[in-house]
Order: C-alpha cells, then sequence, then structure tokens
C-alpha cells in the first residue's frame, strides 16, 4: 500500500505530543492531527465521498482546508484545490470537466456557487476558515466515530488534480499520484535538510503546488513545526521570522520584505534557509537581500505537472540567477528545435523525466502524448540553458504564459473575456516585467469603429468574469495590432514597446 497519507501518519504518531501545525486560533498536536483528518474523513465517507471520486475545495486558506486535504488522501479520493479568488464562472469550467462528488467553498461564496454546482450535479457544502460551516459541524459530529482506515493506494493512483494553464483554451487537468507527491517530498527532505527541529514560516496559499506540497509535505515527513498564516503580510511575516527556521516564498514575498525597514540580520538570524520559486527571481532581489540579512535565498524550479526540478544546493554555492542543478534521480536535458541534446551553453527546451513526472492531463489524452518524448521525456515549454557545472537558468518560455506574484496565467481565457466586453473589436493580452510581482498582466486592445472605450470601463465587466490576478494592470488602445505575414499578432513587439511601464525592465 503506497497511500501518501501513511506516511504522515507515521510522523504523526511519531510526534503525538508535540505541536506540529499552528494557527491564529489554535495549535494541533501530531495525535491531534490525525484524530482531525479522521473526524473529516468520516465526515466526507458520510456524504458518499469514495476512494477514486473527486472532491474540489475552494477554501480559505486555515488548519480545516488542510484537513480538508489530508481527509482525501486518508480515504483515497482525489482533491481539486482551487483558487479562492475563481469567480462562478471559472469555477463551473472545473466542476464540468473534473466531474467531482462534492464541492467544498466558504459559507460566504455559497449563494454565488449554488447554480454552478446544481448545473453540474455536484454535491456543494460549506467550510469556513474559522471552524463554522456544514462540513466542519459534520466533523465535529464525526469525532465519535472517526474514520480510522487509510485507503489501499497505488504509486500510480491520482491523489491530486491540480488545473494549471495551457497552451490553448481553458486549463488542463494535471494528474499527479500519490508516488509522485512521495518521491518529491521524500528528495525535498533530505536535499533542503528538514528535521523535528526546524519550524517553517508558511505565508504561502493552499491552492497551489507551492504551499500546500513542497512547504507542508516537507513539515509534515520530518515532524517539523509549521506556523500556518492566513495570508502574506509582511508586518506579520516579520514578527513571526526570530522563531522560524525556514520560509518559503514567491519573489513578490523578498520584494516586499526588503520593502520593510524592519527587516535586519538581527531578525533572521534563527531562520537557516529562505527558499523562493513558482517564478523567476531576480538576481538584484538575491543580491539586496543577502545584503541586508547575510542570508542567500535558495532558488529552486517546479511545475505543477512535475513538482520541483532542480534547486540551489542547501550547501554549496547558490548561484544568483539560476535554479540550481537537478534533483537527485530527476534527469533534466536541454534540446533543439529537432528533439536532439543540445551541450551546455547551448538554450533550448528543458525536458525531463523521474517519478516526479505526473500521470497525464485530465480526459485528454492527445495533449497528454503531445507533451512527451520518446522515453517518458516530459516537455516543460521552457526554454533553459545548463552550463558547464550543471546549473540551469531559465531564459524564456515557448508557452504564451504569464506568471504574476507565483500564479500562471494564460492570456487566451483574458482575451476572450475582453473582445466580448461591449466596443471591443480585438485584445492582445501579455506579460510585462513588474519589480513587485515579477510580470504584470497587461493589454492592447482594438475598438470597434465609432466606440469610446475607457480602462475603467472594461475592468469593471472583467472583474465578474475573471479573478482579480488576472485582471490586466494596464490597458493601452491601439488603432492596430502589430502583426506578421501570416496576421498573427506580434506580441514580442508589444512586450519590448511597453517593456518599462512598471519599471521592472
Amino acid at each position: 500500500m503506497s497511500n501518501l497519507y501513511q506516511l504522515f501518519q507515521a510522523c504523526f504518531e511519531e510526534h503525538g505530543a508535540k505541536v506540529l501545525l499552528e494557527t491564529e486560533r489554535r495549535a494541533y498536536t501530531g495525535a491531534e492531527l490525525d484524530a482531525a483528518v479522521a473526524a473529516y474523513a468520516a465526515a466526507l465517507a458520510g456524504l458518499g465521498l469514495r476512494a477514486g471520486e473527486r472532491l474540489a475545495a475552494q477554501v480559505e486558506k486555515s488548519a480545516e482546508n488542510l484537513l480538508l486535504y489530508l481527509a482525501c488522501l486518508r480515504l483515497g479520493a482525489v482533491s481539486l484545490p482551487l483558487n479562492t479568488a475563481y469567480q462562478p464562472a471559472e469555477v463551473a469550467y472545473f466542476l464540468g470537466d473534473a466531474q467531482p462528488r462534492i464541492l467544498a467553498a466558504a459559507p460566504e461564496r455559497r449563494a454565488a456557487l449554488e447554480a454552478v454546482a446544481k448545473q453540474a450535479g455536484v454535491r456543494l457544502v460549506t467550510l469556513g476558515a474559522a471552524g463554522e460551516g456544514e462540513l466542519a459541524g459534520l466533523a465535529a459530529e464525526a469525532a465519535a466515530r472517526p474514520h480510522t482506515a487509510i485507503a489501499g493506494r497505488d504509486d500510480g493512483d491520482l491523489a491530486v488534480i491540480c488545473y494549471t494553464s495551457g497552451t490553448t483554451g481553458r486549463s488542463k487537468g494535471a494528474m499527479i499520484t500519490h508516488g509522485n507527491l512521495a518521491s518529491n517530498a521524500r528528495t525535498l527532505v533530505e536535499l533542503w535538510g528538514f528535521s523535528a527541529d526546524d519550524t517553517l514560516l508558511h505565508a504561502l496559499p493552499l491552492y497551489h503546488i507551492h504551499g500546500l506540497f513542497v512547504a507542508l509535505h516537507c513539515a509534515f515527513l520530518s515532524g517539523a513545526r509549521t506556523v500556518l498564516q492566513a495570508r502574506f503580510a509582511p508586518a506579520a511575516v516579520l514578527e513571526r521570522l526570530p522563531q522560524c527556521s525556514v520560509m518559503m516564498g514567491v519573489p513578490t514575498f523578498y520584494t516586499r520584505l526588503l520593502a520593510e525597514p524592519a527587516l535586519d540580520a538581527a531578525r533572521c538570524r534563527n531562520t537557516r534557509l529562505f527558499i523562493s520559486g513558482s517564478a523567476p527571481l531576480l538576481a538584484d532581489t538575491f543580491k539586496a537581500f543577502e545584503a541586508r540579512t547575510g542570508k542567500r535565498i535558495l532558488e529552486r524550479y517546479g511545475m505543477t505537472e512535475t513538482g520541483m526540478i532542480s534547486s540551489n544546493p542547501l550547501h554549496g554555492e547558490r548561484r544568483a540567477g539560476t535554479v540550481g542543478l537537478p534533483l537527485p534521480g530527476v534527469a533534466v536535458r536541454i534540446t533543439g528545435e529537432d528533439g536532439d541534446p543540445l551541450p551546455a551553453g547551448a538554450a533550448g527546451m528543458i525536458e525531463l523525466r523521474g517519478p516526479n513526472v505526473f500521470k497525464g492531463y485530465w480526459q485528454m489524452p492527445e495533449k497528454t502524448a503531445a507533451e512527451f518524448r520518446a522515453g517518458g521525456w516530459f516537455v516543460t515549454g521552457d526554454i533553459g540553458v545548463r552550463d558547464t557545472d550543471g546549473y540551469l537558468r531559465i531564459v524564456g518560455r515557448a508557452k504564451d504564459l504569464i506568471i504574476s506574484g507565483g500564479l500562471n496565467i494564460y492570456p487566451k481565457e483574458i482575451e476572450e473575456v475582453l473582445d466580448a466586453q461591449a466596443g471591443v473589436l480585438e485584445s492582445a493580452v501579455f506579460g510585462l516585467a513588474h519589480p513587485d510581482f515579477g510580470e504584470a498582466v497587461a493589454a492592447a486592445v482594438i475598438a470597434q469603429p465609432g466606440a469610446r472605450l475607457a480602462e475603467e470601463d472594461l475592468l469593471a465587466g472583467l472583474r465578474g468574469e475573471l479573478a482579480g490576478f488576472k485582471l490586466p494592470k494596464k490597458i493601452w488602445f491601439l488603432d492596430e495590432l502589430p502583426r506578421n505575414a501570416m496576421s498573427k499578432v506580434q506580441k514580442a513587439v508589444l512586450r519590448e514597446r511597453y517593456k518599462d511601464a512598471f519599471g521592472g525592465g
């Protein structure tokens, strides 16, 4: 049996009397965590959730959110973590595609989600960040009759479906297995030196692989204590930092901490490891953080489909502007347009294979086949260079993808909503360098003849259709879009034209 939860339960039992999870509301020992997970598992089983079935969760960051995820693992069910910023129209797509049995949502979203859940034939239950909602009530009742069994799972059985932006159209559901997650977590615990002596400062979201898998799985396998903060707030992070030994974040976290006068070497003296990922870390940020704190940020590289791929070393040279060396057991190569491997120093497509690579895209066999080469090599869509020492540097993306604040955004989805707005003839959405978010969403819009458009009016129309992080931070109104001989919009021209718009170039 290879259920990931077995690994976590072993740690919870070993550290049964130790506080392993601390939130603003309460703390959980290892024994209390396991008991709470068993209660939530009983509640879900009572709602009819069975092994292999899906549960979608659009729940605010909280211990309850985490217990829900762990309960799914325990039951052998498949978790679908959803960004809390997604609007009902976006949630409707995920429900229709993944066909979960249950949608767990924050109580305040019930009214907005009832119609889409009913249309998809999905049971809607509420779960609040303060322990309120139907599901929390059912779990409290089930505490007297917990679900103590752990469902038998194989390495190849699905644990999670995470939706990720694609090269065309709507998001794709990456099928991530128990084996994928377990292999990556075990490697990272050893690679980054996690132990029961660590305290992890957790300010990342729980709908993203960085916060849910990379951070928490390392803590759960090692017996580290986790301080779970509801969101990233620089003042709150700086207050708790002296009591924490590890912090993981996206580059935006570090740029915002650098803006705080209170950030200094004394405040960071007990933090042995700062990790950055989900988006490229600027070399200037790396150098500025070291100058202020005496700590060198460890940058790593991963994807939804693969978990972590490479990392700068815990002991050894952490090179600014690189994402380090391939993880043990993970093979990485750089290939040219013909698919043949390229020598060190040459830029090409990053491909990899290993036990961390996902099973494929949910209900998209043709898309899955297109993303793999012979021999099991997964084509990442990222362009990289490896130096003679093996360090990997990301130099671009073949896929038209924007990463803003660590979140993946695909322009096509925004363009479709923009083009549907009154008075819009055509739009082009693209990413621009931004000093805080890494990249910011920007748009160029062509008005229909005679139409008068205003940026705020367009943004108002988008707000009800798209999550806030997808909204353009700047819209330019043009007479025409730059095109090549085949009439394809040249977004590279737009990126070059407006590259200094946010002072991030």
